[in-house]
C-alpha cells in the first residue's frame, strides 16, 4: 500500500460531501475556517458587554437613521451567526458595501435580541480573504 492511497477515500469523502452539501453552508464553512487567521472571536460565541475582534462577509448595508441622526448599518456574517456593525453620524463609509469581506473590533452589546457593535474599529480585507 503506497503513502498516497489513504488519501484517496477521503478525496472521494470529501468530494461527494461537496455534492450533497449547499453552497450556503460550504461558504459558512469557509468564513469560519478564516477566524482564526484573522484572530477572530466566532460571533456565535460573543456576549453583550464585553469587546470582541470578530471577522467576516457583509451581506447588507442601509442607511438608518436614530435618534434623528444618520447611521449607517451593516450585518456581518462569519458562517456561525450575525453581528450588525453600527456607525453613528455615517452616511457611507468607502468600502464598505455588501459583499465585502471585514474585520472588526468593538463592544458587543444586545438590542432586541440582536448583537451590536457600535462605531466598530475595522479592517477592510481582500476579497480572498488574505
Amino acid at each position: 500500500m503506497s503513502a498516497a492511497e489513504p488519501h484517496k477515500p477521503r478525496g472521494l469523502r470529501g468530494f461527494f460531501r461537496r455534492l450533497t452539501t449547499s453552497q450556503a453552508e460550504l461558504e459558512a464553512e469557509e468564513l469560519q475556517e478564516d477566524l482564526d487567521r484573522h484572530g477572530a472571536t466566532p460571533i456565535v460565541r460573543c456576549r453583550g458587554r464585553r469587546r470582541f475582534c470578530v471577522a467576516g462577509t457583509l451581506r447588507t448595508v442601509t442607511l438608518r437613521p436614530r435618534g434623528g441622526a444618520p447611521a449607517l448599518e451593516a450585518e456581518l456574517y462569519d458562517g456561525s451567526d450575525v453581528i450588525d456593525l453600527v456607525w453613528l453620524g455615517r452616511r457611507k463609509i468607502a468600502g464598505i458595501e455588501p459583499g465585502r469581506m471585514l474585520r472588526a473590533e468593538g463592544l458587543v452589546s444586545l438590542q432586541d435580541g440582536r448583537k451590536v457593535m457600535f462605531n466598530p474599529r475595522y479592517e477592510l480585507r481582500p476579497a480572498g480573504g488574505a
